[in-house]
């Protein structure tokens, strides 16, 4: 076969040569940095993960703009506010300081803790005496008492729950705990010092459980601006509550019902709608973020 069509073809293609290696050594060179870029982004998400990932906490606290986007919505609705948004990355960046300092954990996902710190300031509680009912680490309780700071509501904290050693629910046997750290009044304090305002240093700590007279009565010496229901789940246990909260809560004062259309836990969504349906409470359902519902006292 005649060789001079393909001399031709390379005699062609001879002034592109230097083109075509030019490109070569240019989309190696984009490879080579493709390669660094991505192993750097690897060592900074390994990074990341040590701070924000499950471990040690159960849960992760990587929100999604999605996620952010509907708590910002949900938020916006029940309270009315302007500044949701705001109160919403400031929450997520107390938790991360929180959980990074703190001792324990804040129980619940990213969304429902992000949700009721950000919200319950929003919604311009009457006073700052605040009743948390189940507080688990007291990280939660630390972390609502530095946002209340912030919108200028100088809070007051008193805290009921039995801090026996690990979380209690009625019908579930005690399980280690993912922080493997105990649930005790000094971790309490340890926490609520973290946060360091005059009101963690003021706040009462109830040992015991919200159904005991006796609880109830030393805690039952005023009307409580926000009150924080996180402790039984049962129906009946939420029922009780509820039954309380409305002789201690304060005109106006804002009541927070965690857990709230979890479906791990039907009885509180259960206790409450059957609560309101019986037409004498003083409690109005303002909407739920997440999944806590929040309501207002008359």
């Amino acid at each position: 076969m005649p060789s001079w069509p393909n001399r031709l073809t390379k005699r062609a293609l001879r002034p592109a040569l230097p083109l075509v290696d030019l490109m070569t050594r240019s989309l190696r060179a984009d490879i080579e940095e493709l390669r660094r870029e991505l192993a750097e982004t690897k060592r900074q998400q390994y990074a990341y993960g040590l701070l924000l990932d499950s471990t040690g906490r159960g849960t992760h606290r990587m929100p999604t703009p999605g996620a952010v986007d509907t708590l910002v919505r949900q938020i916006e609705k029940v309270s009315g506010s302007a500044h949701a948004r705001r109160s919403v990355v400031v929450a997520y960046r107390t938790v991360v300081a929180q959980e990074a300092l703190g001792v324990g954990r804040l129980a619940g996902s990213t969304s429902n803790v992000c949700g009721k710190l950000a919200t319950i300031p929003l919604l311009a509680p009457p006073n700052g005496d605040i009743l948390e009912i189940g507080t688990l680490y007291g990280q939660f309780a630390s972390a609502l008492l530095r946002m209340m700071h912030r919108t200028g509501i100088e809070p007051e904290l008193t805290v009921v729950d039995p801090l026996a050693g690990s979380q209690l629910q009625p019908g579930a046997s005690p399980h280690a705990d993912p922080t493997g750290t105990p649930v005790r009044e000094d971790v309490v304090r340890a926490n609520l010092a973290f946060a360091a305002s005059p009101g963690a240093y003021r706040s009462r700590i109830e040992q015991g459980f919200s159904s005991d007279p006796g609880v109830r009565a030393a805690v039952s010496d005023r009307a409580y601006g926000v009150v924080v229901v996180d402790g039984d789940h049962s129906e009946d246990g939420v029922r009780q509550d509820l039954e309380w909260v409305e002789e201690i809560v304060a005109p106006e004062g804002i009541v927070v019902l965690d857990d709230y259309g979890d479906d791990k836990w039907p009885g509180v969504q259960d206790a409450l709608d059957k609560h309101l349906a019986g037409g004498d409470s003083r409690l109005r359902m303002l909407g739920r973020v997440s999944t806590s519902a929040y309501l207002r006292a008359g």
